[in-house]
């Protein structure tokens, strides 16, 4: 089948043209968004593979539906950029799982790194300043940390910061039994608010979760806690948190991923002025890290992605049952 892959970058053509041997897709790569003004580039292809900040709204959609495309691939866990509520006859698939590990990891790299300061001693030693002034941490171990979600990734967290002797309190609307067995006490969100030293977001992007950290919840918090996000950038409401962080309220912010990233993640910037106001306010803290949506981004995720999103291309031609179907 021939595939139009949008937002693609070199390191997954490297993945998908080195797996593709066994299934024989033919791929036609486009480094640019799909969008309305890009969708036109699909023409001729019988399916479009999509990554998180392409646009899968009802009108690109439809502009796909007429060219002939019916199959939307999402080489990703999260589907919140598709519409699925069109009615059209298309069909769409996504990856639901590849390497938690991978955001796992990179959630304690995270939170490590804030409080140790490691980027900062790094800079500094190789400026050749070896104080240690305003680089103190705190142990981990005996901190509480609040899990919002214990799924593949929320679970490959709490296991890593078990190791460190964390206690840990988890929020979910499905309460995983792996959870409580490996010593995690669910809880209410807002009492997981009130009583983590760190909070950790590992919940999709949905109606009932975007912003759902914001004033309000914050003010539940304990000071100084430290807020990490490696899900999606609209469960926060930045501009809350800048006050937060202004205010001391909050103490740390890790962030793999923004609310406006579409614009700024992905892509070298440097030569460009940055237009964001909110995101360059965010970065003038110097207790604020933040990383550009990379947390999934290792040979072993890269490899369950297109091995996946290959298996479910093969799938639809052969019209087999999707197992990694999306519905509405």
């Amino acid at each position: 089948m021939k595939v139009a892959f949008f937002s693609t970058k070199p390191y997954e053509k490297e993945y998908f043209d080195g797996l593709n041997a066994p299934y024989g897709h033919e791929f036609c790569y486009f480094e640019p968004r799909l969008s309305a003004q890009t969708v036109a580039f699909a023409e001729g292809c019988g399916a479009v593979c999509i990554f998180v900040n392409d646009d899968g709204s009802a009108p690109v959609l439809k502009k796909l539906s007429g060219m002939g495309i019916r199959l939307v691939a999402l080489r990703c866990a999260g589907f919140n950029n598709v519409d699925l509520k069109t009615g059209l006859d298309l069909k769409v698939v996504r990856v639901p799982a590849y390497s938690p590990y991978a955001v796992a990891e990179h959630t304690v790299a995270l939170i490590l790194t804030l409080n140790r300061k490691t980027h900062r001693a790094f800079n500094r030693v190789r400026e050749s300043n070896y104080s240690l002034n305003g680089l103190v941490g705190f142990d981990l171990h005996g901190k509480t940390v609040g899990l919002v979600g214990t799924g593949k990734i929320g679970l490959c967290t709490a296991r890593i910061l078990a190791g460190f002797g964390c206690r840990l309190l988890g929020y979910d609307v499905y309460q995983n039994p792996e959870f409580t067995a490996m010593g995690g006490t669910y809880t209410s969100l807002e009492e997981l608010y009130r009583q983590s030293d760190i909070l950790s977001l590992h919940t999709p992007l949905t109606p009932q979760t975007f912003h759902m950290i914001n004033a309000q919840t914050i003010r539940q918090m304990k000071d100084g806690v430290m807020i990490i996000n490696t899900s999606r950038g609209k469960l926060i409401d930045t501009r809350d948190l800048i006050e937060a962080l202004k205010h001391h309220k909050v103490g740390y912010v890790g962030l793999d991923v923004y609310e406006e990233e579409a614009d700024l993640f992905f892509e070298d910037l440097s030569n460009r002025m940055i237009e964001d106001e909110v995101f360059l306010r965010l970065l003038t803290f110097p207790n604020v890290l933040v990383t550009g949506h990379q947390a999934f981004l290792t040979r072993e995720a890269l490899t369950g992605i297109a091995q996946t999103t290959l298996q479910n291309l093969s799938d639809f031609e052969a019209g087999k049952p999707l197992a990694n179907e999306v519905k509405a």
